[in-house]
């Protein structure tokens, strides 16, 4: 019965593109014998979301201070940027067709003095080979409502934007630069007319930029910088080879710098993620990437002049040139989260630390809330994961339209099923239409497909239960 009910189904649909074939002028040859299609027939097909909805690579995340369930997310790949505010539930986009001209976000800050005001620097300092170059800083000052392009176009990648506490026109950003050659706008800029004009106030070299920042708490006059020659070729990837890489120190605003070296290995160095506590703002910890055991985490009690190496825990450091982030927790100056492959915590300064159970592995980013350090949201890539419990569990990435997917294939049964890689996932494979009795939603009808990232999946043709994976 069912195969009568498809075979008419088949004619019915013959017979109506035969119709219309031959009310249209003009058509095109297929090349498939004598069957001809008239590409006018597609104008009004409109694209839809058929999933899978597994987030992606997140290394942008923020809560806002007196909204405790609402959160900010920049998606790394190509997502833009997000808000929740019923604590991760659901998402809604604010950048899709806002005049953005990158939507690979690498830097995501709210004004403390006006949770209205967000900064969002485009490009990933997280370089892989499929990096997208960033095409520099945007403005909302009706969160995340409406856009505006505030220039830095040419920083191609920015790892971090700091705004000052008390002055939202005042901000600061460490762009990185081109992630695959040099060029001139990179170091860190800073604005005081809230991104009006832009002063180039650190800069080392053309193939050194600036990766990360800090304020302190107190005396927000006083800035870290970490500066790192990060670049991308086909056949490798360049993490440090540069003198002027290492941690720098201005206590004016951005008006001069020097270089932090006391305690600090000599010689060439890598990438570095910096935190301060507001519980201890003078304890400055600083993520280093090294040459042996001298990689690890460090740690200054005089902001920033003396330096001790307190941990090499091999963990912390995987994949240095990819992670090297760092959270401390803003109510306690001993608590301190290392980002990395895994989810790493320590509660007595850096000296030991132990692995944290989180939703998916590769951590770029955390943030804490200082009215409460249970609330916390964690970019990995995986997508965005909020905790309201310190991390004892945390909410469902499975709802995030941000999948960062190789390819696509279909299959030819019906109604078929598409196929493909998913960035730091597995392989799979979604319906084409919406299907319905899933218990917990679309995901039911998700099916993992043998393959691994950016391995190939293929259906064969002619037989969809057979698939070719990698």
């Amino acid at each position: 019965m069912n195969k009568l009910l498809s075979f008419f189904t088949t004619i019915s649909v013959c017979l109506i593109l035969t119709i219309t074939f031959t009310e249209k002028s003009i058509a095109q040859q297929t090349g498939l014998g004598s069957t001809y299609i008239d590409t006018a027939l597609f104008n009004d097909m409109e694209f839809r979301a058929v999933g899978p909805t597994r987030g992606g690579r997140v290394p942008a995340v923020s809560g806002i201070i007196g909204a405790p369930s609402s959160f900010y997310m920049g998606v790394g790949p190509a997502g833009g940027v997000w808000r929740t505010d019923n604590n991760g539930y659901s998402w809604r986009n604010l950048t899709d067709g806002k005049g953005l001209k990158s939507n690979s976000i690498g830097a995501l800050a709210v004004a403390t003095s006006d949770t209205s005001t967000i900064y969002v620097g485009t490009g990933t300092v997280n370089l892989r080979d499929n990096s997208l170059t960033g095409r520099g800083v945007y403005k909302s000052t009706d969160s995340g409502k409406t856009w505006e392009f505030l220039g830095l176009e040419e920083t191609g990648a920015i790892g971090e934007i700091k705004i000052h506490p008390h002055d939202a026109n005042r901000v600061y950003v460490a762009a990185l630069g081109h992630p695959y050659g040099p060029n001139s706008e990179r170091g860190v800029f800073r604005t005081k007319n809230g991104g009006e004009s832009w002063e180039k106030v650190l800069f080392a070299s053309d193939s050194t930029g600036a990766v990360d920042l800090e304020l302190n708490p107190e005396n927000p006059d006083i800035i870290y910088a970490a500066l790192w020659r990060g670049e991308r070729k086909p056949w490798e990837i360049i993490s440090g080879a540069a003198t002027e890489n290492g941690l720098y120190k201005s206590t004016d605003g951005g008006d001069t710098w020097k270089e932090l070296t006391k305690g600090i290995p000599a010689g060439l160095k890598g990438r570095a993620g910096l935190a301060v506590s507001p519980a201890n703002p003078d304890r400055v910890y600083a993520l280093l990437e090294a040459p042996g055991d001298k990689q690890g985490l460090y740690r200054s009690e005089d902001s920033g002049e003396n330096w001790t190496q307190v941990s090499d825990t091999a963990g912390i450091m995987a994949r240095p040139f990819y992670f090297t982030r760092i959270t401390a927790d803003p109510n306690d100056a001993d608590v301190v989260y290392a980002m990395s492959v895994r989810d790493w915590k320590s509660v007595d300064g850096g000296l030991t630390f132990e692995r944290r159970q989180v939703t998916h592995a590769d951590i770029h980013n955390l943030w804490i809330n200082p009215d409460n350090s249970d609330i916390q949201i964690q970019g990995n890539d995986g997508g965005a994961a909020i905790t309201l419990d310190g991390g004892q569990t945390w909410s469902n990435q499975n709802n995030q339209a941000t999948a960062e997917l190789w390819q696509v294939q279909v299959d030819d049964q019906f109604p078929y099923r598409l196929y493909g890689g998913q960035q730091d996932n597995t392989t799979i494979s979604v319906p084409s239409l919406p299907l319905h009795g899933g218990v917990t939603g679309p995901q039911d009808y998700w099916r993992e497909t043998g393959g691994c990232e950016t391995g190939p999946v293929v259906p064969m043709p002619g037989n969809p239960d057979i698939i070719f994976a990698s």
